[in-house]
């Protein structure tokens, strides 16, 4: 049987063992949260051997040539040896700035140690007390100095439960930053753009928005948040706040009772229109699907499914 090596630690496990789960049933804490190969939170280091990687194509090219692999997506083929990935060494510190509750929604925003370049839309993996879970960048690069997220705390969860004891001043520890689905195209300028979100989906589209603002977007932008409720309308103010100021932005919050009916008045007034969806997956399913009857063009589209998290 192959053997599987961790710092001083050596044993064997069956050949085809998922490597994730050999490292956890011995012992070896690897934290994971979709075991899709989407939240990157599982990443160890292949010092020697080469896993069977399921999707290799998930980590880009300079990863893998440092010997990062996610373990989840790998099976033990050999003798492997492999380094855990540590928040404390591999990890950049970041800093609580800003903590604010809307409703079951945490503001999060951290100042990390050193500057970050990252783009709108995209995802980073938060460490907490050795919990990882991936997040999406609802800050606008170049201009908040620090780094925000949203978090949807209404259920128990891992990550969470640590997340609402947190005080200004605590620390994080920040893990890789991944590019996401969602992103905003200087070349869109002059066309529609619907921003269509489901519960802290928002998040990211908060961000892109801003930047097609930044940008001098000229076409018609369309945002659409969906929540359970009244409440769940946590960006209610500042998204009000812009639409006042620009005449091309209208937005529209909708309860879950009242979304059949919001998507049914989605009609297309352009063949050019691009549309970007964030949340959960059945919404971002519903999303598609109305965006595909209203006659959006497929690879206008670019959905971004959030995680649930364990």
């Amino acid at each position: 049987m192959p053997e599987l090596c961790v710092g001083e630690r050596r044993w064997t496990v069956p050949a085809a063992s998922n490597l994730l789960d050999a490292l956890n049933e011995a012992g070896v804490n690897v934290p994971y949260s979709c075991r899709a190969g989407s939240c990157h939170a599982c990443l160890v280091r292949c010092l020697d051997g080469h896993p069977l990687e399921a999707m290799p194509e998930a980590l880009s090219p300079a990863q893998r040539e440092q010997g990062w692999r996610l373990a989840c997506q790998c099976q033990v083929q050999g003798d492997l040896r492999v380094a855990v990935f540590d928040p404390r060494l591999d990890g950049l510190a970041a800093t609580v700035c800003d903590l604010a509750w809307f409703g079951a929604v945490l503001r999060l925003r951290l100042r990390p140690e050193r500057p970050l370049r990252y783009q709108a839309g995209q995802h980073l993996v938060l460490w907490l007390d050795g919990v990882a879970r991936p997040y999406s960048l609802a800050s606008l690069p170049g201009e908040d100095d620090f780094l925000e997220f949203h978090l949807d705390c209404r259920q128990p969860g891992a990550f969470c439960d640590k997340a609402r004891q947190l005080a200004l001043g605590a620390e994080l520890r920040l893990g890789e930053l991944r590019g996401g689905a969602l992103h905003y195209d200087a070349d869109w300028q002059a066309r529609p753009l619907w921003l269509l979100a489901a519960g802290t989906g928002l998040a990211p589209l908060w961000g892109i928005l801003r930047e097609a603002l930044r940008q001098g977007h000229q076409g018609e932008i369309k945002v659409m948040h969906v929540a359970r409720d009244r409440h769940g309308f946590y960006l209610d103010a500042p998204l009000q706040e812009l639409a006042s100021r620009y005449a091309q932005l209208s937005v529209q919050q909708v309860v879950v009772e009242e979304w059949e009916q919001a998507l049914a008045g989605l009609h297309l007034g352009s063949r050019q229109t691009v549309a970007l969806v964030c949340g959960a997956p059945g919404r971002v399913e519903r999303f598609a699907r109305r965006l595909f009857i209203a006659g959006v063009p497929r690879n206008q589209v670019f959905a971004d499914v959030f995680v649930e998290h364990a």
